[in-house]
């Protein structure tokens, strides 16, 4: 990472962050403070603790220099604040002491020195705090009037997040800081010398956005919504001709958008947008692709607009159970919901950039063909093939756009193009895979029963996959008789799928062929009646019926 920083990352104390005359400004459109009070108590007792810990990691706080000592918080602000709640707390109660006449004048100049290296300056006119971590356009104001009063307003016509800013600083001001000025002065310093970050500084937000990507890739997660955000609206607000009015219609919009898909689910839906739309971009590119696209404020409104009406879309896609594709235009959509199903179950999300503009573009009927061409490609492709999806994505992003243009006008444009065809495995490569294909049934009964099902279906049986039990025909931890047959390869055949099949009880167990042959003929699944056609089973039988099965997923998975 450190070829796009201005220096590497350093770990540094809470009082190190704070000190040396560093100003932190929240981006005036980052999302407003909203820890609650399971993240109080979490944070408290990690400071409880550092007694026994002698210092506690607060993970990672990305930054983006603005001057010498100047910084924009992009990643960090909810602990950041928190943190200094907990100081003017501890402010808070020294002066209560010092109004009680205990130790007035010591108690008096501790919350002057207290003020200068954790909160900021005060105005020697106005005596009011101009503060070291500024927030933004909605908490900047009550953050402020804490710092110079010590007290928050708990009035009815405040905002929900400047409630919770006002909670958390009467959270800690409940909390036993210490006896006396010097007790509580000690606990301010144990604590801000023990909490440690690692303090990442960019040059730009493009950068900043690189930081994230690499953070999330190993599995830290922060906040790129915030990100993305913050680039539109300052695009939006370029010109500062955006009534308050109008920002405040804008920053409710964007909360409805993350609120609809969740924070987790955001960054996917942003890149699967952009490319349904625009020229391919990959997760790196993405937000460089953003800023090239979206450069005044007009083209700013219009990508908002088109974010707002397409999360709604996305949303259901990814919800298969919605009453929405039951009922919405008398029905036309219900044979969605199987293959949405399907994709849901598997985690397969390429398809949504096509099928986000197919469903735009597209009749239902039309839309619905498309659907399931994507998801017995699916299948084919991703489950049972394991191709990689990044030659996928690019493909499905140049029919989408083929969608959007017009060029392709029904589902069967899409199924016939170069672009499905050239992803689309042959029957040959699809047998081949699915002969020997094994899956962890401890992890995943409910997606082998779902594939079975739909082979079961396509014999003739429809079912459900979720009313079934899955039964494996040499069972794990198998009796000695099946060792005769198996050998010890039967401890290596459980999770082939040619090893598992459906049944409405699975009582069976550890029962010998023999027994379970018996019970398979009289279910009414076809799968169980074909294994009941073996006169045993060893590793021959199980060759032959999982290539007798690769031949009905051949059948099954056809887009014809």
């Amino acid at each position: 990472m450190s070829g796009f920083m201005l220096m590497e990352p350093a770990n540094q104390s809470l009082s190190e962050l704070l000190g040396n005359a560093a100003k932190y400004t929240v981006p005036h459109f980052q999302r407003d403070y909203s820890w609650e009070q399971e993240q109080w108590e979490d944070l408290w007792a990690d400071i409880e603790n550092l007694e026994q810990e002698g210092f506690h990691y607060m993970g990672y706080i990305v930054l983006q220099r603005k001057g010498q000592n100047d910084f924009e918080v992009i990643d960090g602000q909810q602990r950041l604040v928190t943190l200094s709640l907990l100081i003017l707390a501890a402010m808070r109660h020294i002066q209560q002491l010092a109004e009680e006449g205990k130790d007035t004048e010591k108690n008096e100049e501790r919350l002057k020195e207290i003020t200068g290296r954790y909160i900021g300056s005060k105005d020697i006119v106005s005596l009011r705090v101009s503060s070291r971590l500024t927030l933004n356009r909605n908490n900047g104001r009550f953050y402020k009037d804490i710092c110079s009063n010590l007290r928050a307003s708990n009035s009815r016509g405040i905002t929900a997040t400047n409630r919770l800013l006002s909670k958390a600083f009467e959270f800690f001001c409940s909390k036993n800081l210490g006896n006396s000025g010097e007790e509580i002065g000690a606990f301010i310093n144990r604590f801000s010398s023990r909490l440690i970050f690692t303090k990442i500084v960019v040059r730009d937000n493009l950068n900043a956005y690189k930081v994230f990507e690499t953070l999330n890739a190993r599995g830290v997660q922060l906040s790129t919504p915030d990100l993305l955000k913050n680039y539109i609206f300052s695009v939006v607000t370029k010109n500062d001709d955006v009534p308050d009015e109008t920002l405040d219609d804008l920053d409710e919009t964007w909360s409805k958008i993350l609120d609809e898909l969740g924070e987790n689910n955001f960054t996917d839906f942003v890149r699967y947008h952009h490319n349904s739309r625009s020229p391919f971009s990959t997760k790196r590119e993405l937000f460089k692709s953003v800023r090239q696209l979206y450069t005044t404020p007009e083209q700013a409104h219009g990508y908002l607009r088109s974010l707002t009406d397409s999360a709604p879309l996305y949303a259901l896609l990814s919800s298969p159970y919605d009453q929405w594709w039951q009922q919405h235009a008398g029905g036309k959509y219900k044979k969605a919901v199987h293959f949405l199903e399907g994709l849901k179950l598997f985690g397969i999300r390429q398809p949504y950039m096509v099928l986000m503009t197919a469903f735009e573009k597209f009749s239902p009927p039309e839309f619905i063909k498309t659907l399931r061409y994507l998801y017995c490609l699916s299948i084919r492709y991703n489950v049972i093939c394991g191709y990689s999806a990044n030659q996928q994505e690019r493909r499905y992003n140049s029919i989408a756009i083929k969608i959007a243009s017009g060029e392709f006008k029904r589902a069967s444009h899409v199924k016939n193009s170069s672009d499905y065809k050239s992803l689309y495995p042959s029957d040959k490569a699809f047998k081949n895979a699915f002969e020997y294909y094994k899956m962890p049934s401890r992890r995943s009964s409910k997606k082998i029963r779902f594939l079975l099902a739909e082979i079961e279906s396509k014999l003739g049986r429809k079912v459900r996959y979720l009313d079934t039990k899955l039964e494996h025909i040499c069972p794990y931890n198998p009796s000695p008789e099946w060792y005769r047959d198996f050998g010890e390869g039967a401890n290596d055949i459980a999770d082939r799928l040619g090893n598992m099949l459906l049944l409405e009880q699975d009582s069976l167990e550890r029962d010998d062929f023999a027994t379970k042959k018996s019970h398979y003929l009289e279910t009414p699944f076809k799968l169980p009646r074909k294994i009941a056609e073996y006169d045993c089973w060893d590793l021959a039988s199980l060759n032959n019926y999982q290539s007798w099965l690769a031949d009905q997923a051949v059948k099954t998975w056809k887009t014809g």
